[in-house]
């Protein structure tokens, strides 16, 4: 058994946000050694000499500072689908482009986007329901966050009727309807190994048939762009194929922000984060995680504690960094999720023994503290846990303005 003192290859590896062949490429160089546990002879670090990488790590200048803002030479028109609580849709707005309608299908989510933005066109229901025709050349861009679900395969070139019944047929449909210059959508980074890769390869094909070439697939690190949270969205930018002009990527950030820049008066945020609702963990849960330090995690427990938190996951092995899981005011969030306060994705403020709040959720999104949520507090830390963090949608915004003033002005010289 692993002490608390030492972490496993899996646990070195999640932590520190690097591939277990990385670590043990590092081994072998003597960059983060690793010993050899005992009894089954893995591989396992001193947890104090990764935690001092970690830190390296994200103090490293190795990314050049750079900007992404640039000014729309026109007006933009934006159709969003599957626009959820509005994150991805605000850092749209921010880098300059005009959202003309968004779908969505949660009416508390709906009801975020009217509260906000009244004058924002928002279509509630479900997207299978509405005809987009009328946006036909009106739009420049598509953008959506689709879920990731398989589809059937009628043949070896997987089509666009392969997909019915899916949410990705209903966006490619709606890409089909406007013929926008620009689609975009983002998923989770399990899309590229979903169904082998298969599913993506489905999806590339799918727009490829009517119409779009697609760029190759990045996958973007939230605090690479100015998020103080370990998030990562897959980007799938398809083009018209009667369009030349190349697409790029936003390029990362080199300041890195942490929890700290998040809550408290900063660069991201000119006050101290509000006060606001929030949930609470059962009293158990309270007494334990009490006993959890800053950065630290189930394995920080004394060990009849931890075999009490982690029932039988305690004994089939696996890093689980996320368990009982204190972040520290001095590194990134870990991934949000829907739901704070639940059992193996615990993320415990640093100070006190508790959930984030709903503002602090929606801070460590990027969410400005003007944005208001609908429905009840579970509803409101849903929406925040689906949605794109703000600045990582401003950063894209940003690479979707060059790109359509670097076509509109390849039209002018025409």
């Amino acid at each position: 058994m692993v002490t608390q003192e030492y972490l496993t290859l899996a646990e070195a590896s999640e932590l520190i946000g690097k591939s277990k062949e990385t670590l043990r490429r590092w081994d072998r160089d003597g960059k983060l050694t690793a010993v050899r546990e005992p009894m089954s002879n893995y591989r396992v670090y001193k947890k104090e000499q990764v935690l001092s990488l970690f830190d390296d790590f994200f103090a490293s200048k190795e990314i050049p500072e750079v900007s992404n803002a640039v000014v729309a030479d026109r007006e933009y028109r934006v159709l969003e689908l599957f626009a959820g609580a509005g994150g991805l849709a605000v850092g749209l707005e921010k880098a300059g482009l005009k959202c003309i309608a968004l779908n969505e299908i949660d009416k508390w989510a709906c009801a975020t986007l009217r509260q906000n933005r009244p004058h924002w066109n928002v279509l509630e229901g479900d997207i299978k329901n509405f005809d987009f025709s009328e946006y036909r050349d009106q739009v420049d861009v598509v953008t959506g966050g689709f879920p990731c679900q398989a589809f059937s395969y009628a043949g070896k070139k997987l089509g666009l009727n392969d997909a019915r019944g899916t949410l990705f047929y209903e966006f490619a449909r709606v890409v089909k309807e406007v013929n926008p210059i620009l689609c975009i959508g983002e998923n989770v980074r399990g899309l590229l190994s979903h169904e082998n890769g298969r599913t993506l390869q489905g999806m590339i094909s799918i727009l490829d048939e009517i119409g779009y070439r697609v760029v190759p697939i990045q996958v973007l690190k939230a605090i690479n762009y100015k998020v103080p949270q370990k998030r990562e969205r897959l980007i799938l930018v398809g083009i018209r194929k009667d369009i030349s002009t190349i697409y790029e990527y936003p390029q990362p950030s080199s300041k890195i922000y942490n929890l700290s820049d998040a809550l408290k008066k900063g660069e991201l945020f000119d006050d101290d984060v509000p006060p606001s609702e929030g949930a609470k963990y059962p009293k158990r849960k309270r007494e334990i995680l009490e006993l959890v330090p800053q950065k630290g995690y189930w394995r920080d427990l004394p060990i009849d504690l931890q075999k009490e938190f982690m029932g039988q996951s305690f004994y089939l092995g696996g890093g689980k960094t996320g368990m009982a899981r204190r972040i520290g005011w001095d590194e990134p969030c870990l991934t949000l999720t829907c739901s704070p306060a639940q059992k193996q994705t615990e993320r415990c403020h640093p100070e006190e023994t508790r959930p984030f709040t709903v503002r602090e959720y929606a801070r460590i999104q990027t969410f400005p503290d003007d944005w208001q949520f609908s429905g009840s507090v579970a509803q409101q830390y849903k929406q925040i846990g689906n949605a794109v963090p703000v600045n990582l949608g401003r950063e894209v915004g940003y690479s979707i303005v060059k790109f359509l003033n670097d076509h509109y002005g390849e039209l002018k010289m025409k």
